[in-house]
């Protein structure tokens, strides 16, 4: 069982970067389209991972979940900085740059999907040319799939610093804002609390059921 998670681990870390480089180049992108360069002028428009690779969050946390059993393989990158003063409108545009990440995350799920569905659970071709790598090629497909969807809802939650609460927060009526920024110190620790007692699966879980239920159909 360790030496199937341990070659597995390669195709996961290259899934993931693919991901999440894919994630920060959306905000980063979304940032200069509002009138924001800052994250371009950082390199940060890019697919190239090592720009946005958090050693911690990258690769500790990754390897950390791996080594609990049953835990979801997942992490994040290095933020991509942002100045809300060079956009000409500072509110939609904070909200448009944190929905970026996560939207770019559903793009990726629906070509995942449908590489995954359409060559490998009902074919459209045939793909038996493939020879032996049919397997690890559904297998990357599958989990580019998996990922995305954990990433898309992970990043979506309301919680400090996720894009979720950037979201929120300017939504917020201004008096409710100021008191949700008051929580924004502990995040991290709310959401480490969340992933290691297993609220986050638990939320996470039944969009991955319903991924199933769909390639299925």
């Amino acid at each position: 069982m360790l030496e199937e998670r341990l070659a597995f681990l390669p195709i996961f870390f290259a899934v993931f970067l693919f991901s999440l480089s894919f994630h920060e180049a959306a905000h980063a992108w979304t940032a200069l389209k509002f009138g924001d360069p800052t994250g371009y002028d950082n390199g940060r428009v890019t697919l190239n991972p090592l720009p946005h690779i958090d050693i911690f969050g990258t690769i500790l946390f990754p390897l950390m979940c791996f080594l609990i059993p049953g835990a979801l393989l997942f992490g994040w990158a290095k933020p991509v900085p942002v100045n809300t003063r060079n956009m000409s409108d500072p509110r939609m545009g904070d909200i448009w740059v944190s929905a970026a990440g996560p939207l770019s995350n559903a793009v990726l799920i629906v070509i995942f999907f449908t590489l995954t569905k359409f060559l490998f659970v009902t074919p459209i071709i045939d793909t038996s040319a493939l020879g032996d790598l049919q397997r690890p090629i559904y297998s990357l497909c599958d989990l580019g799939l998996t990922l995305n969807i954990v990433l898309m809802i992970f990043n979506f939650l309301p919680i400090p610093p996720l894009d979720g609460s950037h979201v929120l927060r300017n939504l917020l009526p201004a008096g409710a804002a100021e008191v949700y920024e008051r929580f924004e110190s502990f995040g991290w620790m709310i959401l480490m609390l969340l992933v290691f007692t297993g609220v986050t699966g638990m939320i996470i879980r039944p969009a991955l059921l319903v991924k199933d239920m769909l390639l299925r159909m």
